[in-house]
């Protein structure tokens, strides 16, 4: 399977999974070239295809923009690129459930059932304010790009303030794969969250626990079954 193919089947997916809608985006750094990498043109991800795939530099400029339209806030992604050499595909996300954990001080994402254990290895929060302040909330320049990069660190995913989130892995089905369980931690820690009440006990996954899942979450089983939704519904079209 080409790179290309996988990445028009990360952004069928994570439409299908209600992680984006029409907006969001996902890109895979390339496998030719570390200091590039390849995203859809400004497009709905549900949309996507092969053919709407453009490379670009890690300043996130367009290799060959022949006229498309790009997303506004591919700076996530090439400055992330830059950031960390370990991160090989970037989704950014406005999933429903994970934006109120981004904006309520009170309660933080915590890793709630094993298939979303990279939680407990931290996801930080990040306001734009930090950066920018009376911005329209989007990454629109290489600078908050940069700012976002940093809140990053070292970690799985970032939280955006009142956004969304930035998930990374080292391939395109980890980082699909967290951010379809980021998104169903969200729900469930706030299912767990009404049920325990203000003064009720929410157990956790434990330092242990979360060590002895991320070491082998691969998602494959998950892959498998989205590449085959995704290529039939892809088979469809074309008839």
């Amino acid at each position: 399977m080409s790179r290309i193919e996988d990445l028009v089947i990360s952004y069928r997916t994570l439409a299908e999974q209600g992680v984006i809608d029409a907006y969001g985006h996902v890109s895979v750094r390339s496998e030719k070239d570390p200091n590039r990498y390849l995203m859809a043109r400004n497009l709905a991800p549900e949309l996507v295809t092969g053919d709407d795939i453009m490379e670009f530099d890690l300043d996130s400029r367009p290799v060959d923009p022949r006229g498309r339209s790009m997303y506004n806030e591919r700076f996530i992604h090439g400055e992330i690129y830059k950031a960390r050499p370990d991160v090989m595909a970037v989704v950014h996300n406005h999933a429903p459930a994970v934006v109120p954990f981004s904006c309520t001080a009170r309660s933080s994402l915590k890793p709630i059932f094993h298939m979303s254990a990279f939680i407990g290895m931290g996801v930080p929060n990040w306001d734009i304010r930090e950066a920018q302040k009376g911005s329209d909330m989007l990454v629109r320049t290489p600078a908050l790009g940069q700012s976002l990069a940093r809140k990053l660190g070292k970690y799985p995913a970032v939280l955006m303030r009142g956004h969304g989130a930035t998930v990374v892995g080292e391939n395109l089905q980890r980082a699909v794969g967290r951010s379809v369980y980021l998104e169903q931690n969200a729900r469930i820690q706030f299912q767990a969250m009404a049920i325990a009440g203000p003064r009720g006990k929410i157990v956790y996954m434990d330092g242990k626990e979360v060590a002895a899942n991320v070491s082998w979450q691969n998602y494959d089983r998950s892959w498998n079954l989205w590449r085959t939704r995704a290529l039939a519904r892809l088979e469809a079209e074309k008839e």
